[in-house]
């Protein structure tokens, strides 16, 4: 099926939640941009903007009929695939019960390229290794996406420079570009069932003007990008700076508070914790998020692997821009920036693998 104009996306959301999709997208709550699920166009953030730079985020009011104005906000697919906390099994009077995987039916709107990128990695760790996690099967393909192509550049963005954005390519169900004059959307489908969808709507053939002004648009945002990192033998140049004294520089500044593992669309680290339920008899095994700055992440007999942020943080980036790419083929980084926006004292990757 070839592109369409759509004048308004209430009857995208509409039959979604036909089909018995929750649709979750994006809408500004307490000061973010958050996933959330929505019932109409209606609540999506029309009219708002954000400011991002090394440790700021703000939303701004930018008014008009803009809906998707904003770079990538704290939350990602991650969170929806790989929950922060869920029970693996419980062990209730002796017996263990294994916890069923869960898969809610979502249609996710407002997914960028970036997060696509990600999850292309997500799915090397958890579908196509060694042990596939059937939590996470299930979970993945009951996942409707519908990619938004980025036409706002963060501050703190950079995809551009990792190949990953701002452009949609693959990995996508429906691709929205937003126009203006007038305001619509063009939506392109990436699979079989995302065309299906695309067949109900009330819409209208994508002309060449509309395809020149989304092309235009999205090639206007890769132009503004705030950041931007030189890939060329970034892999052995990263490896190779493992005595740099920028390590103990940027260790002396890290708080190792693991907000950029939080908020980063690859990072997959957890650990496991069991604990009782007062009162029932029954014990429970909960895998949660962790991050490699925390202090216990490596402790080995009793003892921290590695004991100084500088430690941490090398370890991290080494990780995401060398070793990671020797486990995957890929770069554990896709450029989104949000590590950058959410460090409390502002430390900027790029900035660091430039003095690197």
């Amino acid at each position: 099926m070839d592109a369409v104009v759509l004048d308004t996306l209430d009857p995208l959301i509409a039959a979604l939640r036909a089909q018995g999709f929750a649709v979750v997208g994006p809408v500004a709550r307490d000061g973010v941009i958050r996933f959330e699920e929505i019932t109409t166009a209606a609540e999506l953030p029309q009219g708002w903007a954000d400011e991002q730079a090394p440790g700021e985020y703000r939303l701004t009011r930018r008014g008009g009929d803009t809906v998707f104005g904003f770079a990538a906000s704290p939350d990602s697919i991650k969170r929806i695939l790989r929950p922060p906390r869920r029970i693996l099994f419980r062990l209730r009077d002796g017996t263990v019960e294994e916890a069923e995987p869960q898969a809610p039916a979502i249609a996710l709107i407002g997914v960028r390229a970036c997060d696509l990128a990600a999850l292309d990695v997500l799915d090397r760790v958890y579908l196509r290794g060694r042990y596939p996690d059937p939590d996470y099967r299930a979970r993945r393909e009951a996942l409707f996406l519908i990619a938004v192509n980025c036409t706002v550049p963060g501050g703190t963005c950079f995809c551009a420079s990792m190949g990953t954005g701002p452009r949609a390519t693959t990995g996508f169900d429906l691709a929205l570009t937003e126009l203006t004059a007038p305001h619509r959307f063009l939506a392109e489908p990436g699979s079989e069932r995302g065309a299906a969808v695309l067949g109900t709507l009330p819409a209208t053939p994508a002309g060449p003007g509309d395809r020149a002004a989304a092309e235009e648009a999205v090639r206007g945002c890769a132009a503004r990008m705030g950041r931007r990192v030189d890939t060329d033998g970034m892999k052995e140049r990263v490896a190779s700076a493992h005595d740099s004294p920028r390590w103990q520089d940027v260790g002396a500044r890290c708080l190792t508070c693991a907000n950029c593992t939080m908020v980063c669309p690859t990072c997959f680290c957890s650990t496991v914790e069991d604990a009782t339920v007062p009162g029932t008899g029954t014990a429970e095994r909960t895998e949660v998020w962790d991050s490699c700055f925390t202090l216990g992440f490596t402790e080995l007999g009793g003892t921290p692997v590695r004991r100084s942020s500088a430690a941490r943080y090398r370890q991290w980036l080494t990780h995401k821009f060398s070793t990671w790419y020797d486990q995957f083929g890929v770069y554990g980084c896709v450029g989104c920036g949000r590590c950058i926006t959410w460090c409390p004292v502002g430390i900027d990757v790029t900035e660091e693998l430039a003095n690197l």
